[in-house]
């Protein structure tokens, strides 16, 4: 591994971009850089309170620990209650993150994978707005790149290996 190339800091800000906009900006914890992979803790960030997508709610209270890599097209969100049950992982496909000074900024690519705690549902998300986006005719090695992805991880999920990632 490499060194790391922002020095540890006690806090970041996560800023996630889609479409060129800043689409939700929090403060995160910093736990670790290895010059690859960075991760963050923070709290439930949502605006509103509440969201429910039907198959997991995130709500006040809920603890995010996020890993965001500069070498691969996706980062991985352990999500738990406050008082610790583990409700899954959140899988965005992004362009690689990149830390500089003190803000961790990523590129979101609309596609998204969930896995619940147990493993038993892995649920590939959000592909209708992935088309819609224009990506594929935007800029087609991305789009490409964001496909594997997103078939790396439900792959690895539905082997159950989804959490050698984070180790």
């Amino acid at each position: 591994m490499s060194a790391p190339s922002t020095p540890p800091a006690s806090s970041v800000e996560v800023r996630l971009i889609k479409a060129g906009a800043t689409k939700i900006s929090y403060p995160a914890e910093l736990l670790a850089d290895d010059g690859t992979r960075v991760s963050v803790r923070a709290p439930w960030a949502g605006t509103g309170g509440t969201r429910d997508f039907g198959f997991v709610r995130f709500e006040p209270g809920d603890v995010f620990t996020e890993y965001y890599w500069r070498d691969r097209w996706f980062s991985v969100k352990e999500v738990r209650t406050g008082d610790g049950t583990l409700k899954g992982w959140y899988c965005d496909i992004t362009r690689p993150a990149a830390l500089e000074g003190g803000e961790l900024v990523v590129e979101d690519l609309d596609l998204d994978l969930w896995v619940s705690a147990d493993g038993s549902a892995v649920l590939r998300l959000d592909e209708d707005e992935f088309e819609a986006s224009g990506l594929a005719g935007r800029d087609p090695e991305a789009a490409d790149r964001a496909v594997q992805a997103l078939d790396e991880l439900e792959l690895l999920a539905k082997q159950g290996k989804l959490t050698t990632l984070l180790t």
